[in-house]
C-alpha cells in the first residue's frame, strides 16, 4: 500500500513536471548553478589535494629530515635560524651509532644548474646529489637500466654515477647509458645506473634531472657540508614503529649530540611530510569554504524558487486537492504528492549541475591535457544536497495542500 502511493505521487509529480516544462527548467536554474558551483570547486580541491599528496608522499610518510632550515609557512622568522650550524658528518656518524628505531640514515648535499657532458652532447640545468651508502634506504629508488652503488663504491669514493632518465635521453638519445663515461663537474664518470622515469609533480620533485654520486666522490669535488649545497640527514624510521616514537628518539639524540640544555630551544630543525599535508588541508579547508559560500547562495536563491512554484502548483490544483480528498485521499498522500514533485525538480537540477561539471572535467582532460576526476563522494554529495533542499523547499507548500478543506477546495 505505501509503495503503490508513493508510485502514485510520483506520477502526479512527474505529470505537473512535464506539463509546465518551462517553468520546470527556469526553477531548476538556481539549484543546478549551485550544485555546479559546490561539486566543481570540491572536485577540483580534490584533484589537486590528491596530486599534491602523492608528491608529498614520495617523501616516505615515516621518514624525516634534520635540517638547518624548518619548513615554514607564511611568516617566516628566518632571524631566528640564519646562525644555526649546517648539519655535519659528524652528526651523521653519531646518529649511525646511536639510533635503533631506522631503517636507514643518509647524509646528503646536492649541487644545482650544472651541466653533464658526453662527447658533444650536454644537458644543463641538472643536480648533481651526493650521498652516503643508505640512500637507497631512506629514498624509493626505482631504475629502469643499472644498478645502484655497492658497499665498496660508496666507501672508496669510486667514480661511478647514476643519472635521471631525461639526462640519459640527452645524451646518449635512445641508447644504453650504463657503461659509458660522462663528464660533470669536472671529473669523468662511469654511468651504472639509470633512474626510472617519473615526470615532473606537483611540488616539481623528481629524479629524471638528478645525477646521484658517492658522498665520498664528492668530498673530493665539492664541500659537502658547506649550507650552498643543502647538507641535510635524511632519517627513515621502520614501518612497524610509529613517526613520533622515532622522531622523539631523534630529537633526543641530536640534543644530546649538540650538547643543548634542557628547556634550551633547539639549534637544528626536524622535517616531517606531516607538516605539508596538514598546511594543505588548512589552505584547501579555506577553498572548500568559499566554495560552500558562493554555491550556498544559488542553492538559496534556487531553494526559494522552488518554495515559489510549489506554492503557485498548489494553488493551481486546488480544486483537484479537494477532488482526491472527497475521495478518500489522506493528507499523508497530499503531502507526499508535493514533497516527491519538490524533490524531484531538485534532484533533477542537481543531476544537470553534475552533467555540466562532468562535462568540464572532459573538456579539461582532454582538451587542456590537465585530469579532473569526478569521484563518487562528490556526485553522492550533489544528490544529498538535493534531496536537502528540495525536502526544505517544498514541506511548507505540501503541508498546506495537505491541510485544504475538501469543501472548500472543490469551490476554488
Amino acid at each position: 500500500m505505501i509503495f503503490r502511493l508513493i508510485g502514485e505521487s510520483f506520477r502526479f509529480a512527474a505529470d505537473a513536471l512535464r506539463q509546465n516544462k518551462l517553468r520546470t527548467m527556469l526553477s531548476l536554474l538556481g539549484i543546478t548553478i549551485g550544485i555546479f558551483t559546490i561539486i566543481a570547486v570540491f572536485s577540483g580541491v580534490d584533484t589537486l589535494r590528491n596530486k599534491l599528496q602523492q608528491s608529498v608522499d614520495k617523501l616516505g610518510s615515516n621518514t624525516l629530515f634534520v635540517q638547518k632550515w624548518p619548513w615554514g609557512f607564511g611568516d617566516y622568522p628566518w632571524w631566528k635560524y640564519i646562525n644555526r650550524p649546517d648539519p655535519s658528518l659528524r652528526d651523521y656518524q653519531a646518529l649511525k651509532e646511536r639510533m635503533g628505531n631506522v631503517d636507514g640514515i643518509s647524509y646528503e648535499a646536492s649541487a644545482s644548474n650544472r651541466t653533464i657532458k658526453y662527447r658533444s652532447s650536454s644537458v644543463t640545468g641538472a643536480s648533481v646529489n651526493a650521498s652516503t651508502q643508505d640512500y637507497d634506504k631512506t629514498w624509493t629508488l626505482a631504475f629502469q637500466e643499472g644498478r645502484y652503488f655497492t658497499e665498496t663504491e660508496g666507501k672508496t669514493g669510486a667514480p661511478v654515477v647514476i643519472i635521471g632518465a631525461l639526462i640519459a635521453d640527452g645524451l646518449f638519445n635512445g641508447e644504453p647509458a650504463v657503461g659509458k663515461q660522462i663528464k660533470a663537474m669536472g671529473r669523468r664518470l662511469t654511468v651504472i645506473g639509470v633512474f626510472k622515469k617519473e615526470g615532473e609533480d606537483m611540488l616539481g620533485m623528481s629524479q629524471d634531472k638528478n645525477v646521484l654520486i658517492p658522498l665520498n666522490l664528492a668530498k673530493s669535488v665539492f664541500d659537502v657540508q658547506n649550507g650552498n649545497y643543502g647538507p641535510q640527514i635524511t632519517v627513515r624510521g621502520k614501518t612497524s614503529i610509529p613517526l613520533e616514537e622515532v622522531e622523539s628518539e631523534l630529537m633526543g639524540t641530536m640534543r644530546s649530540i649538540h650538547r643543548i640544555k634542557p628547556g634550551a630551544e633547539e639549534d637544528f630543525a626536524l622535517n616531517k611530510t606531516t607538516m605539508i599535508s596538514n598546511q594543505l588541508d588548512l589552505m584547501f579547508k579555506m577553498v572548500r569554504i568559499a566554495g560552500w559560500v558562493i554555491g550556498g547562495f544559488s542553492i538559496l536563491v534556487g531553494g526559494f524558487g522552488i518554495a515559489n512554484i510549489m506554492f503557485v502548483s498548489v494553488k493551481e490544483r486546488t480544486n483537484i486537492i479537494g477532488i482526491q480528498k472527497s475521495l478518500g485521499a489522506k493528507n499523508y498522500f497530499i503531502l507526499l504528492q508535493f514533497m516527491f514533485e519538490a524533490i524531484a525538480l531538485c534532484i533533477l537540477g542537481g543531476l544537470l549541475g553534475l552533467l555540466l561539471v562532468y562535462s568540464l572535467t572532459l573538456v579539461f582532460t582532454y582538451g587542456f591535457k590537465v585530469e579532473i576526476v569526478l569521484y563518487m563522494k562528490n556526485i553522492i554529495m550533489g544528490i544529498g544536497i538535493s534531496v536537502i533542499i528540495g525536502t526544505i523547499s517544498g514541506f511548507w507548500p505540501a503541508y498546506s495542500a495537505s491541510r485544504l478543506d475538501p469543501v472548500e477546495a472543490i469551490r476554488s
